[in-house]
């Protein structure tokens, strides 16, 4: 990890090394409880979905804790999951960045060697003349789409010489990874980004990565030769394409034993990378908890993550939203009854189901422990937490907060 220079030569420490320099063992738990896009826009009602939803139990919990608004990369950028959870475990997202496919490749237990790149695919439904008519395939469901990607692995092993592999995921997802001399991952998605639109197809994004843009756009091709003669998931679209990243580990910087509770590969795999332990979880929102309780004792930190949140914001679904915040709530006092000594709940990101997208608005959060000074806040959602004593922070510097809450956090300087 680099240091940079400042006037006179003086060497500026970065926050990683300062919070590496004054972590501390001391035996305290910590919760981060994480609703994937949790942040959003006012519906109908004049409310978000946060906001429209009944959440006593994290009303009194916000009532009882600082809070704030998480600026997860930067004001006016919308984050991807990679960066907004980055950002979440202390890392600056503008600093360290992880392409969604080793993420998605890590997440369902494929080992990706030095030199190869991976991408995350999504089975899509494709129109005549390039047109991407549903970039999910209606969400295809998982035993389907397992279906579908073996037939892909055993008609497609090759393509120009490379070597293909392909690896089923959740639902219309899949993980395709490439072998051979000169990959580049620095490449454009191949996705239009929005249903009804024309195929946008990779480019290289820096000298050295034609090639690798070229066998990226010829292999979608190559399946939809393939899937033809399937209804729906008929083509595929390829995002996040990466290699294998660098980056210190949360157990060396922090001085603790992290563990991540997560249903979806994503998260499994970028857990996985900064050095988390991965849970079973099984698929529901109660199975999450189960497993926190169930291993309570063996870690220090907690990372739990609930994905639907995001999903029926992205489908544009506000009641859905609404009703996973709801169930998520109804689960708080199970947290509370393990005796956490510091609890963070907040979002990725927002998804606010009007957009059917991410977005770059502020994610609300609050922090409760034993050393807050409570704000006065009546209920959690965006508008109390806009008002909150901690203000808009940088996402990267919620780490520091809950070390230091825990009590992992010796004096800075003399």
């Amino acid at each position: 990890m680099g240091r940079s220079l400042g006037e006179g030569g003086t060497a500026l420490m970065e926050r990683l090394d300062i919070l590496k320099g004054l972590a501390v063992e001391n035996g305290t738990k910590i919760v981060l409880l994480v609703m994937d896009g949790l942040g959003g826009l006012p519906g109908p009602g004049g409310e978000t979905e946060l906001e429209a939803a009944s959440t006593p139990n994290l009303d009194l919990l916000a009532s009882r804790s600082d809070t704030g608004l998480l600026e997860m990369v930067d004001t006016g950028i919308t984050p991807g999951s990679g960066p907004g959870h980055l950002g979440l475990f202390g890392y600056d997202p503008l600093k360290y960045q992880i392409g969604r496919g080793i993420l998605e490749a890590i997440g369902v237990g494929v080992e990706v060697n030095p030199g190869e790149i991976c991408a995350r695919g999504n089975l899509c439904t494709w129109g005549e003349g390039d047109l991407v008519l549903d970039r999910r395939a209606g969400r295809v469901d998982t035993e389907t789409s397992s279906r579908i990607v073996c037939k892909l692995s055993e008609k497609i092993r090759s393509i120009d010489g490379y070597g293909v592999r392909f690896y089923p995921g959740i639902e219309h997802r899949f993980v395709v990874v490439l072998s051979g001399e000169d990959l580049n991952d620095q490449v454009s998605d191949a996705d239009p980004q929005v249903d009804g639109r024309p195929m946008v197809w990779s480019r290289p994004l820096a000298p050295g990565a034609e090639k690798t843009a070229l066998l990226i756009n010829g292999l979608i091709r190559k399946v939809r030769e393939t899937l033809s003669d399937e209804l729906k998931a008929n083509g595929c679209l390829l995002r996040g394409v990466s290699g294998t990243p660098g980056i210190p580990l949360m157990p060396d910087l922090y001085r603790f034993r992290p563990a991540a509770i997560a249903t979806y590969p994503m998260y499994k795999g970028l857990a996985r990378i900064v050095g988390m332990e991965i849970l079973p979880a099984g698929k529901t929102i109660e199975g999450l908890f189960q497993a926190l309780r169930a291993n309570w004792a063996a870690f220090d930190f907690f990372f739990v993550h609930v994905k639907y949140t995001d999903s029926r914001g992205e489908d544009g679904d506000f009641d859905s939203k609404r009703e996973v915040i709801e169930k998520v709530d109804s689960l708080v006092p199970e947290v509370l009854d393990l005796g956490p000594d510091v609890l963070a709940v907040t979002g990725d990101h927002s998804t606010p189901s009007i957009m059917a997208s991410h977005s770059w608005h502020p994610s609300p959060f609050l922090l409760a422990s034993s050393l807050v000074r409570p704000d006065g806040s009546t209920s959690f959602g965006e508008r109390n937490c806009a008002r909150g004593s901690l203000g808009i922070i940088p996402a990267h510097k919620l780490m520091g907060l809950l070390l230091a809450h825990a009590g992992r956090l010796s004096k800075y300087g003399a």
